[in-house]
């Protein structure tokens, strides 16, 4: 099966070409168009760009969705999907309209190849009520102000891949199967020997997320993108009175805040640099307090959530770096282990500092190991579109 992932930004399209069959999967293609104005244009020519390179047959489109609301999981790509991106865009406004626009423009280019969503929240469908819910009224909560969790494709990955990486391969299948055939009977069986795994995905948009026996118990993000650790440009967490209180004290709208917050805060809010940490590292060491501060607020918080999860799993089997910032800085990895090796955490200098991907960083005498697994959501979503297509054909069948 021939699978397109199809990723859109507020003003990017990327694509992927994968083969899928069985567990396999072959990167056929891969393309992207940067300041988009018209997505209906660049995906015409993403598809004269695949034709032309021989790639023409498309089996299955799939997208890494955000957030739905109500809806999660992966599942079919229809009207009904689209109309809760659009209802929930308040919540994701930088990525829902985008991908609400990319289905319904695959729906009218490629009316008989089936689209998929994979939305971000699916890996948190088992995350208990204790760990879900806000303490709000009950109303609020019947309104969807609630945790979901994201970056699930790639804190599933992980799951996958780094139970492959230390030998249990009764988890990785585990992993590999919780959105088909009986997936709440997947999440609710118990291995004979848990495997407890803190997966910390560090880019332009980080989270922490507790994975047990390669299910999530909880994750640092919330109820949108824009919690838990501080982003790029994003706020992160923030007492919710620090709303209302900005506003009456610097004169400011609601827009006002919103855009603040979501623009101007977290690495460059603190920093007043940049939003690239690669920017304030140097500027932190050539002496920018404010620059360090911006570092030490981020690793703060990373080891906050690290130690969350830590405690509530009763230990950690696996600490994992993921996504660009945690994959390829070895200053930031060791400042996040620093003085764990009361909890069993011994990061080895040398291992760290080659910065091998899929390398067992630990030392030969930690419990915890620490492992570097390069990003691959893409991957998931192929995996997760064809799985899905293939279940969907053989019910048909019978």
């Amino acid at each position: 099966m021939r699978v397109l992932v199809a990723n859109l930004g507020s003003t990017s399209f990327k694509y992927r070409l994968y083969r899928i069959e069985g567990e396999r999967a072959d990167m056929l293609a891969r393309g992207g168009f940067e300041r988009v104005t018209d997505y209906g244009a660049v995906i015409d020519q993403a598809m004269d760009e695949l034709a032309s390179a021989g790639h023409g047959t498309i089996d299955a489109v799939g997208f890494k969705t955000v957030l739905g609301g109500g809806i999660t999981g992966c599942l079919l790509a229809d009207e009904k999907v689209e109309q809760a991106l659009l209802d929930t865009a308040d919540l994701a406004p930088a990525h829902n309209p985008p991908y609400a626009a990319g289905i319904r423009t695959f729906r009218e280019r490629l009316p008989n190849v089936p689209r998929v969503a994979l939305f971000e929240t699916a890996f948190y469908q088992w995350v208990p009520p204790s760990a879900h819910r806000y303490a709000v009224p009950e109303t609020w909560y019947q309104a969807g102000i609630r945790r979901y969790g994201f970056h699930g494709a790639s804190h599933k990955f992980v799951a996958e891949r780094s139970a492959d990486l230390l030998g249990r391969a009764d988890i990785a299948e585990r992993a590999r199967n919780l959105y088909i055939a009986d997936p709440n009977h997947s999440a609710s069986r118990t291995p004979h020997s848990p495997f407890r795994v803190i997966s910390c995905h560090l880019g332009g948009s980080s989270s922490v997320t507790g994975i047990r026996d390669g299910v999530a118990i909880g994750a640092s993000m919330g109820l949108s993108p824009q919690s838990g650790l501080p982003q790029n440009n994003r706020v992160g967490d923030l007492d919710s009175a620090g709303i209302p209180c900005a506003m009456r004290r610097l004169g400011l709208s609601l827009a006002d805040a919103e855009k603040q917050l979501s623009k101007e805060s977290g690495l460059l809010g603190l920093s007043g640099i940049s939003n690239d940490l690669r920017d304030i590292k140097t500027a932190a060491d050539k002496g920018d307090a404010r620059a360090q501060l911006a570092i030490d607020v981020f690793i703060k918080s990373i080891r906050h959530w690290i130690g969350a999860f830590w405690v509530e799993m009763g230990g950690c089997d696996a600490l994992v770096f993921t996504a660009g910032i945690g994959e390829n800085n070895a200053w930031l990895r060791a400042a996040v282990c620093e003085n764990l090796a009361g909890l069993g955490l011994a990061l080895d200098p040398a291992k760290n500092a080659a910065g091998s991907p899929e390398q067992n960083l630990a030392a030969s005498d930690s419990r915890t190991q620490v492992l570097v697994i390069p990003a691959n959501e893409e991957l998931v979503v192929a995996r997760e579109t064809a799985r899905l297509i293939a279940s969907l054909e053989k019910a048909s069948t019978t």
